[in-house]
């Protein structure tokens, strides 16, 4: 393999090498990404900070009417409660477990703070931001 270590023109130092090397070193530099990963959300998995659902909670989640429904019985909060805590209407929290409602990003982040999941989990895309 033939690698060539030279200077722009500016002076900065490059190596030039194949492109097959080149991708191999992209590749395991991806796999390392992956694993720091993987060893980071098991870290948080093991303290507590993270949760898996199985796949029985997946098709409850998938089947519930909004992610808010869903986790809301998950956590087993009452509507009454959750809208007194995230200072909501009872209606609007009622509409937006329906998935006929959208609201505004804060009161997702609310929500998703008294339910202590991320906003992700709750928000459809275009409230997440």
């Amino acid at each position: 393999m033939t690698i060539v270590r030279t200077r722009t023109p500016s002076g900065e130092a490059i190596v030039i090498l194949p492109e097959a090397e080149f991708e191999r070193l992209r590749e395991l530099a991806e796999d390392m990404l992956d694993t720091r990963t993987l060893d980071a959300s098991e870290r948080r998995l093991a303290a507590g900070e993270e949760e898996l659902l199985s796949e029985d909670d997946l098709a409850a989640l998938r089947r519930a009417p909004s992610p808010l429904a869903f986790w809301r019985g998950r956590r087993g909060v009452a509507a009454d409660v959750l809208a007194q805590l995230c200072a909501v209407e009872p209606s609007l929290l009622a509409a937006i477990e329906r998935g006929g409602v959208t609201a505004e990003p804060a009161l997702y982040q609310r929500l998703a703070r008294a339910l202590d999941v991320d906003v992700e989990d709750l928000a459809p895309e275009a409230a997440g931001a």
